[in-house]
């Protein structure tokens, strides 16, 4: 008896480390109602000592088990088995007794371990038993067969091998209330009949299996494989379901911004249609969120304002505006002034000869790069604006006694002080005046009919001298050069308009000798 009920122990022992060494990620407790079928290896318990012979003693059972709650369960079952061993007489006889088993069990599971389940159960029910064969030893008032109680109990581990079918390996024992099991009981005061027995089962979920408990779309065993929660549709917060991550977006479940853009998987899918597995959806060179957060460019059109550059390039390489075809507004859009005219999309004049880029390329057919196209001494504003042609130089010297006015000389307002902004006009005469050495000028300056008379014949004056003090700083002889100021004679506009006494505040070249 010693020696099977170790072989019990053992059989145990090494079915517990297989089931933990090829546990897999299922949850055994997602279940309704469950069924199996159960075999049990019994060691009979009895007068008898011998158990040798090969007499095998068994029950197989059909058994049904519901979930209570988490941690208890309830289990009714029916079996058909053997009870058999030989009796203590010297011809050693072989017994047999017919068992049936009905019995319901109460199954109390503490631990919420998802890939075993280990539990403890105790029950009661009645057994049906018949002899068969019976033992030569045999008491005479036995019986041969009838009805009495069981109270079977004992430890089991059930293993889910999927998330609808699990093995549970069960070590226990039953006590009956009858001494009629081997037909032996000289005594009447030893311990009713009962078995040891070591249980394997196949269970089935049939109700209520749940292999995807938080209704994500993904089941439990692949959530525990990919690392996500099964219990929460949501691992990682992005509003989206771990499900819907994994087959459907292609976005990682654990990280609520897949490709590191700065914005969230679901802003990327719901609200700006970006890929949330592309950091650049439309390859423009800018990630999603410096497209929508900081530039406000279109993140699925690499050129939002189709001006012919790729947002990227505006923004990192030429520094214009990407939502803006034409940044410095001088009529040409920024893709043509880099890839067509050279010119710069930030400067609407880029040669700075006072005609924007467009004009001169439009208008005048002049060259947007050199701020005197025809070589001529004078800039192509400066001829657009004294009538001669920018493309012909043999009229940019000026004729004897035939004004010409500076337009873009300016100064600030009752002062002689030249502005910044007159620099590419005075350049212009300055060239002139060094192409052509033999030229004497006479540098005229005039006002509006704002204020005195007098004061506007000085203030005339003293900027005619400052435009030639400015010439006699860069190298031109003064004895070239003569200053007058008219004050607010010779209008060529009316003063009765802003515009007409802008135009009157003039400088003039003539050329008198």
């Amino acid at each position: 008896m010693k020696h099977q009920t170790a072989t019990i122990f053992k059989i145990f022992l090494l079915f517990f480390l297989f089931i933990s060494v090829s546990s897999s990620f299922a949850q055994v407790k997602d279940y309704k109602m469950k069924g199996g079928i159960n075999i049990n290896y019994l060691v009979p318990l009895n007068e008898f000592d011998e158990f040798e012979g090969g007499k095998l003693s068994y029950i197989a059972r059909g058994f049904l088990r519901w979930k209570l709650n988490n941690i208890l369960g309830l289990e009714a079952g029916v079996g058909y088995g053997s009870y058999a061993g030989l009796d203590n007489s010297p011809l050693n006889i072989y017994y047999r007794t017919q068992l049936i088993p009905i019995d319901l069990r109460l199954l109390v599971s503490p631990f919420n371990n998802k890939k075993i389940n280990p539990y403890l159960f105790l029950g009661a029910g009645i057994l049906s038993y018949k002899v068969t064969s019976e033992p030569d030893a045999k008491t005479a008032d036995a019986e041969l067969d009838g009805v009495t109680g069981i109270i079977p109990g004992g430890i089991g581990v059930e293993f889910m091998v999927t998330p609808k079918f699990s093995l549970d390996l069960t070590l226990g024992g039953t006590y009956t209330f009858t001494e009629n099991l081997n037909l032996h009981n000289p005594t009447k005061t030893t311990p009713k009949d009962a078995w040891l027995n070591a249980g394997l089962s196949a269970v089935f979920v049939l109700d209520g299996g749940n292999p995807d408990k938080d209704r994500d779309g993904l089941l439990n065993e692949v959530e525990e494989r990919i690392g996500t929660d099964p219990e929460n549709p949501d691992t990682d917060g992005d509003r989206l379901k771990d499900g819907d991550e994994v087959n459907k977006y292609k976005t990682d479940p654990l990280k609520t911004d897949t490709d590191g853009d700065n914005l969230s998987d679901y802003d990327e899918i719901k609200k700006y249609m970006t890929d949330p597995t592309k950091a650049d959806t439309d390859g423009d060179g800018l990630s999603d969120y410096d497209e929508i957060m900081v530039h406000s460019t279109d993140p699925l059109d690499p050129d939002t304002d189709h001006d012919g550059l790729k947002d990227g390039e505006e923004v990192l390489t030429y520094k214009t505006n990407p939502t803006d075809a034409d940044t410095d507004k001088d009529g040409l859009t920024d893709g043509e002034e880099v890839h067509t005219y050279n010119t710069s999309p930030l400067r609407p004049d880029t040669d700075s000869d006072t005609l924007s880029d467009f004009a001169e390329i439009k208008n005048h057919r002049t060259d947007p790069l050199k701020a005197d196209t025809d070589g001529g001494s004078v800039n192509d504003g400066a001829e657009v604006i004294r009538g001669t042609d920018p493309l012909d130089p043999s009229d940019d010297i000026m004729k004897i006694n035939v004004p010409i006015v500076l337009d873009g000389i300016t100064f600030a307002v009752s002062s002689a002080e030249i502005s910044q902004s007159s620099k590419a006009t005075l350049e212009g005469a300055l060239k002139t005046l060094n192409s052509y050495e033999d030229i004497v000028v006479e540098i005229r300056g005039y006002t509006d009919n704002t204020g005195s008379r007098a004061f506007n014949m000085k203030l005339s004056k003293r900027r005619a001298e400052s435009v030639m003090t400015w010439l006699g700083n860069k190298g031109i002889d003064k004895n070239r050069m003569v200053a007058k100021g008219f004050g607010p004679d010779n209008p060529i506009a009316t003063n009765k308009t802003a515009e007409g006494r802008k135009k009157n505040r003039r400088i003039e070249f003539v050329r008198i000798k």
